[in-house]
């Protein structure tokens, strides 16, 4: 979509008025100028996302709408954790944190906050066991899922790895959204 403002509110206005929920938002910068990549997850039936997309391409500011739902992609959260800490507890909060993978990107003398990058599940987990270890979990926050298709390049992705074959890849895009 384009980076202006005010589509972010037309997008959720859209969903308001079909009355479907937003269960996961996330916008950022994407690799072209101008353009912002919005990821954006709802619970919705077959026909319902049929209808979504439809509405989406009526907005003037959305450029294009790719539903990955069932196509191979990796999706990602990220959440940070801000857990109470004594000298006594700290050793097994770092402990948790490495063997969830996950790091520790503040320490004070009261709390230390656990960054963790990974699948929904890999978050809840953690949580889950910082709950059943008795940890008071003090702030919870977290992003929206971010999700990219696998071995999907465009033409433009296959130009910066240095791939002469864009027409072919044009003809392979062109079949795949058939």
């Amino acid at each position: 979509m384009e980076d202006k403002p005010g589509v972010l509110t037309r997008v959720a206005s859209l969903f308001r008025r079909l009355n479907i929920n937003i269960i996961s938002l996330t916008v950022g910068r994407s690799e072209r100028s101008g353009l912002s990549r919005l990821t954006l997850v709802c619970e919705a039936s077959a026909e319902a996302g049929n209808r979504i997309r439809a509405s989406l391409y009526k907005l003037d500011n959305v450029l294009d709408v790719d539903d990955i739902a069932g196509a191979p992609s990796v999706t990602r959260e990220l959440a940070l954790i801000k857990v109470a800490a004594t000298r006594h507890t700290r050793s097994a909060i770092f402990e948790l944190a490495e063997v969830f993978r996950a790091r520790i990107v503040d320490l004070t003398a009261e709390s230390l906050m656990i960054e963790m990058t990974g699948v929904e599940s890999k978050i809840e987990g953690l949580i889950q066991v910082l709950i059943d270890s008795e940890h008071e979990i003090l702030e919870i926050c977290r992003s929206g899922k971010m999700t990219m298709r696998r071995g999907h390049h465009t033409s433009r992705v296959l130009k910066a790895l240095g791939s002469d074959d864009t027409e072919q890849d044009s003809e392979q895009l062109t079949a795949d959204s058939e």
